[in-house]
């Protein structure tokens, strides 16, 4: 069963694919942007949530993140300070709300990943996403913890002793494993990476003008 969330204007969709990650901010963030844009522009769509993993080799008890940033990137302190300003300020502009601070830590998503597959199932993927989303950057939960995993679950309606015990047996392990390769495997190296109607890819957050100037492009084409 295919993850939709569909506006109500009578035309045939366009299909938006999104493969992200939501330890990502810039995939929240080019999220609530192209969600901005597709509101404005009164385009009929439906999304379809992809996984993938920004640091696979994470582990379990993750990392601090501006000490993962640094490994990672070598950023200055400086650096860091101002690519979380320019976050906070692009998340505002959309309504995100992000809660940096130096506490603040990088987690392993793989487990986090099965468990949207699971709520993709019940067709309660988006509304889990966006729910890890504000776990992540706005409370600063532990995202990797299998018990936050299936508190956050419960929050959006789902059971969580069956969340629990998804994660307690890997049970989508392996479909995890086999999109994120399908991804790869299309030359996706980067997220967020956003393809419409399975040809064009757009990639990282654009603003919500470069989005309805897209949308409004893809309109404009023959069927």
């Amino acid at each position: 069963m295919n993850e939709s969330t569909q506006a109500s204007t009578p035309s045939k969709p366009l299909r938006i694919d999104i493969v992200s990650d939501v330890v990502c901010p810039w995939c929240v963030i080019g999220y609530r942007q192209l969600a901005k844009a597709l509101a404005d522009t009164d385009t009929n769509y439906d999304i379809h949530w992809h996984p993938f993993e920004l640091n696979p080799n994470m582990p379990k008890e993750g990392q601090n993140m501006r000490e993962h940033i640094t490994e990672k990137y070598g950023s200055s302190k400086a650096e860091s300070d101002a690519s979380r300003a320019r976050m906070t300020e692009a998340g505002r502009e959309v309504g995100f709300e992000f809660n940096f601070n130096d506490d603040s830590r990088m987690h392993n998503t793989f487990d986090l990943h099965q468990l949207l597959h699971w709520a993709q199932m019940q067709g309660r993927m988006h509304d889990l996403k966006q729910a890890l989303f504000a776990a992540h950057f706005t409370a600063g939960r532990n995202i990797s913890d299998q018990d936050v995993l299936a508190d956050v679950a419960a929050e959006v309606g789902l059971d969580r002793d069956e969340a629990r015990a998804v994660l307690a047996d890997q049970r989508f392990a392996s479909d995890v494993r086999a999109s994120e390769r399908h991804w790869q495997q299309q030359g996706i190296q980067s997220v967020p990476a956003i393809i419409f109607n399975d040809r064009h890819l757009v990639s990282g957050a654009q603003g919500v003008d470069n989005f309805k100037q897209i949308l409004e492009q893809l309109a404009a084409l023959p069927e």
